[in-house]
C-alpha cells in the first residue's frame, strides 16, 4: 500500500517542544521564512530538511507529517 504526505505537523511539534519557529531556524540553519513555509503547508520538507528538523525536535521523521493511504 502506498502512502502520501498530508498536512505538516510542525506547528504542533514546535508547541510540544516549547520552541518557536525562530529558534528552530537558528538551530537548523534554515531561514525563518523557510520554517514558516513548512509550518503553513506552502512547501514540503526535503528528506534532508526533515531529518535535520526531526533530530532537532527529538522526534521521528514520520511525525512531521500526517500520512494517508492511497
Amino acid at each position: 500500500m502506498a502512502y502520501t504526505r498530508g498536512s505538516c505537523r510542525l506547528r504542533l511539534l514546535l508547541q510540544r517542544a516549547g520552541m518557536r519557529q525562530a529558534e528552530l531556524a537558528r538551530r537548523t540553519g534554515y531561514s525563518r521564512h523557510q520554517i514558516s513555509n513548512w509550518v503553513n503547508d506552502r512547501e514540503k520538507m526535503s528528506f534532508d530538511a526533515a531529518a535535520t528538523v526531526a533530530f532537532t525536535l527529538d522526534c521521528h521523521m514520520e511525525e512531521l507529517y500526517e500520512f494517508h493511504e492511497g
